[in-house]
C-alpha cells in the first residue's frame, strides 16, 4: 500500500510537471487558493485592532482629507514613525474603494500574495534539493525538473500559511508591504546573481532589486537598504565573491537609482519640518529602537526565537534540520558550486541576519523578524523536498528526519493543550472581560484541541508505518483546519468583545456631537486609536483619571467653547475621574465603555 501510494504520487507529480501549461495552471491557481485563505479571506469583516493599526489607517486617510502626502498626519499630530509609502498606497485604496477596513488591508493582502509568487517562482527557478542538480539523481524518485515543481509549491505554501504571514496580512500595518519589498529585492538580487550567464537577464534583475531596495526604504526607512546590504556582504565574504558581484550590479548606478527614488519625499518632507522630523525619525524611531527600548517593547534576549517558533508553526521545528543540511561549514565545497545551488546558502544567511540583527537591537517586537520567513520558508522546502524526493530505502539522514518528526508531534500535543486551557488564559484584558468565556461556550478551544491531536495521532501512525514524507500534509492539513475552525471564529469574537464596542461608541459620537464639541477619552493603559478614524473627528486622550476633571472644568470654561463635553471611558475609570452623577448625562453604553456629555450646552 506504501509503495502503491508513493508511486502513485510520483506518476501524478512526474505527469503534470512534464506539461508545462497545466503545471503552471495548477500553480497559479493554487498561489490563487492559499493567497484568498491567507491573505484575502474576510480581509474587511473585523473592525480595526487597537492599538497600533488604526494609526496607519487614520493617517492615510487623512492624507485624502488634507491633501498633504507628504507630511503624515494623525488626530491633529505629526506622525514621523513610518516613511510614506504603506499611506500612499492605503489612501489610493481609499479613493478606489472608499474609506473602509477591506481597502486599508488591501496593500497587505496585495503584498502578501506577490512575497508568495515571487517566493514560488524563485524555488521553481533555483530551488534544487542538493548543492548540485545531479547529486541526487541516483537516488531520487523524482526528475530534476519535478523536484523544481515540488520545491516552488512546497516553498510558496509555507511562505503564506504561518501564523505570522496570516496576521500581518490580515492587517493595516506597514510590516507585509516591507516583506514584500525586503523579500522581493534579496529574490531579485539571487535571480540576478543565479545567471551570470545571460547578461542582459541579469541586469533586468539587479535593476528590479534596486527599485525594490528603494520601496523598503520608502517603507520602513534606512533599515530597508542596511538589512538587504548586510545579508548580501556576509553571502559575498563567505564564497568570495564581493569584487566579481559588485562590479556585475554596478552598485554606483543602483545607488543612484535608489538615491533618485528615495531622496525627493526625505529632502521634502524636512523642508516642511525640520528638525522635529529629523530627530523623531531618524533618532527615535531608528537609533533609539536599536539601541534602547522603546514604547515598552522590551523581551529576553530569546525573544526573537520564541516569536520564530510560534510565527512560523507548525513548519518552525524543521528548520534546525534544514539549516543542518547545507554543511555552512563546509565553504570550500560551496565556493566550488555553480551559483545556480545556492539559493538555500542564501536563504541561510538571510535568516540569519535578520534574526541576530534584531536579537542585538535593544527594543524586541513581534513583527521584527517578519521579513525572514520567506527565508525560513525557503529553508525548509529544500529539506522537505529532498525527503520526499528520497527512495524509501535511503538512510542518509535517518535521525535528523526521526528527530524532527518527533519534535513535530510533540508541538501537535503543545498545541493541543494550549487550545484546551486556554480560556484559563485569556480573562486577563480588561476591555473583553468576558473573552475566554465567550470562547468557551462556542466550543472552540475543544475544536482546536481536536484539530491538533487528531494532527498527533496522524504524525504518529505515519512515523510507526515510516511514512514520514507525508508528514509535510499533514501539518498542511492542521493547520488550515486550524485557520478555518478557530482562529477566524476566534478573531471574530474578539472582535465582538474588544473592538465592536468601540464602533457603537464611536457611532453614537457621530450621532449626537455637536458642532465645536470637544471629545474626550479617558484611556487606562493604551489609547484606543480607532475612535479617530470611527468618528473621523479629533480625540483628546487623557492616560489618568485624575487628569479629566480638571481638564474638563478648564475646557467648558472658554469663552469660546461650547459649555459641554463629549466623554468615553470605561464604567470603572469613570467612576475614579471624580465626576458625580449629577454632573454628567449618560447617552450611549457598549461592553465596557460609556459615552457621556459633561456640563451644558449654553
Amino acid at each position: 500500500m506504501k509503495l502503491s501510494f508513493a508511486r502513485g504520487f510520483d506518476d501524478w507529480l512526474r505527469n503534470i510537471t512534464q506539461r508545462p501549461v497545466i503545471a503552471w495552471t495548477l500553480a497559479i491557481g493554487w498561489l490563487l487558493l492559499i493567497g484568498w485563505l491567507a491573505f484575502f479571506w474576510n480581509l474587511g469583516n473585523i473592525g480595526l485592532i487597537d492599538e497600533t493599526e488604526p494609526l496607519f489607517v487614520e493617517a492615510a486617510r487623512q492624507m485624502t482629507v488634507t491633501g498633504d502626502w507628504i507630511t503624515p498626519y494623525f488626530n491633529g499630530a505629526t506622525r514621523f514613525d513610518k516613511p510614506p509609502l504603506i499611506y500612499w498606497l492605503m489612501a489610493i485604496a481609499y479613493e478606489s474603494f472608499g474609506v473602509n477596513e477591506w481597502a486599508a488591508r488591501l496593500p497587505s493582502a496585495l503584498a502578501g500574495l506577490v512575497i508568495t509568487g515571487f517566493c514560488f517562482y524563485a524555488l521553481r527557478r533555483f530551488g534544487v534539493a542538493a548543492k548540485t542538480r545531479k547529486e541526487l539523481l541516483p537516488i531520487s524518485r523524482l526528475s530534476p525538473q519535478t523536484g523544481l515543481w515540488l520545491t516552488a509549491w512546497l516553498g510558496a505554501t509555507m511562505v503564506a500559511l504561518n501564523p505570522q504571514t496570516f496576521f500581518f496580512g490580515h492587517t493595516g500595518y506597514s510590516d507585509m508591504l516591507l516583506n514584500a519589498c525586503f523579500g522581493g529585492a534579496l529574490l531579485a538580487f539571487f535571480l540576478g546573481y543565479a545567471q551570470p550567464e545571460r547578461q542582459q537577464v541579469q541586469a533586468r534583475w539587479y535593476l528590479i532589486f534596486y527599485i525594490l531596495i528603494a520601496l523598503a526604504v520608502l517603507t520602513k526607512g534606512p533599515v530597508g537598504v542596511v538589512l538587504p546590504g548586510l545579508i548580501i556582504a556576509c553571502f559575498l565574504l563567505y564564497l568570495g565573491k564581493v569584487r566579481e558581484v559588485l562590479r556585475e550590479m554596478r552598485l554606483f548606478r543602483g545607488a543612484l537609482i535608489v538615491l533618485v527614488l528615495t531622496l525627493p519625499w526625505y529632502i521634502l518632507v524636512t523642508l516642511a519640518n525640520g528638525e522635529a522630523y529629523i530627530n523623531s525619525f531618524f533618532g527615535y524611531h531608528n537609533v533609539e529602537r536599536f539601541t534602547s527600548v522603546v514604547n515598552a517593547h522590551a523581551g529576553p534576549w530569546y525573544f526573537h526565537f520564541l516569536i520564530v517558533l510560534i510565527g512560523f508553526a507548525p513548519w518552525s521545528v524543521y528548520l534546525p534540520a534544514a539549516i543542518a543540511r547545507l554543511q555552512i561549514f563546509n565553504r570550500r565545497s560551496w565556493q566550488n558550486q555553480p551559483r545556480s545551488v545556492h539559493l538555500g546558502l542564501f536563504a541561510l544567511f538571510w535568516f540569519v541576519v535578520v534574526l541576530g540583527f534584531f536579537t542585538i537591537a535593544a527594543t524586541k517586537y513581534f513583527s521584527y523578524v517578519l521579513p525572514l520567513m520567506p527565508a525560513a520558508s525557503i529553508l525548509v522546502a529544500l529539506w522537505w523536498s529532498e525527503k520526499i524526493a528520497q527512495a524509501q530505502k535511503l538512510k542518509r539522514h535517518f535521525w535528523s528526519l526521526t528527530l524532527s518528526v518527533l519534535f513535530n508531534i510533540v508541538l501537535f500535543l503543545a498545541l493541543a493543550a494550549a487550545c484546551f486551557f486556554s480560556p484559563n488564559l485569556l480573562n486577563n484584558d480588561p476591555s473583553m472581560p468576558d473573552l475566554g468565556m465567550r470562547i468557551q461556550q462556542a466550543g472552540l478551544p475543544a475544536v482546536g484541541a481536536v484539530i491538533w491531536l487528531g494532527s498527533a495521532i496522524a504524525g504518529t501512525i505515519l512515523l510507526l508505518r515510516r511514512q514520514t514524507n507525508l508528514l509535510w500534509g499533514v501539518n498542511l492539513v492542521g493547520f488550515a483546519a486550524f485557520l478555518i475552525f478557530v482562529v477566524m471564529p476566534v478573531a471574530f469574537i474578539v472582535d465582538a468583545e474588544r473592538q465592536l464596542p468601540l464602533r457603537q461608541i464611536a457611532q453614537a459620537v457621530v450621532q449626537v456631537e455637536q458642532p465645536g464639541e470637544e471629545l474626550i477619552m479617558i484611556a487606562k493603559g493604551f489609547a484606543k486609536p480607532s475612535l479617530v478614524f470611527y468618528t473621523q473627528d479629533r480625540v483628546t486622550y487623557l492616560a489618568r483619571p485624575n487628569e479629566a476633571l480638571p481638564y474638563i472644568q478648564s475646557a467648558i470654561a472658554q469663552p469660546s467653547s461650547l459649555k459641554s463635553v463629549l466623554v468615553v471611558a470605561s464604567s470603572e475609570t469613570l467612576a475614579k475621574t471624580g465626576l458625580a452623577p449629577n454632573q454628567y448625562q449618560e447617552i450611549s453604553e457598549a461592553g465596557v465603555y460609556q459615552l457621556v456629555r459633561v456640563g451644558k450646552a449654553g
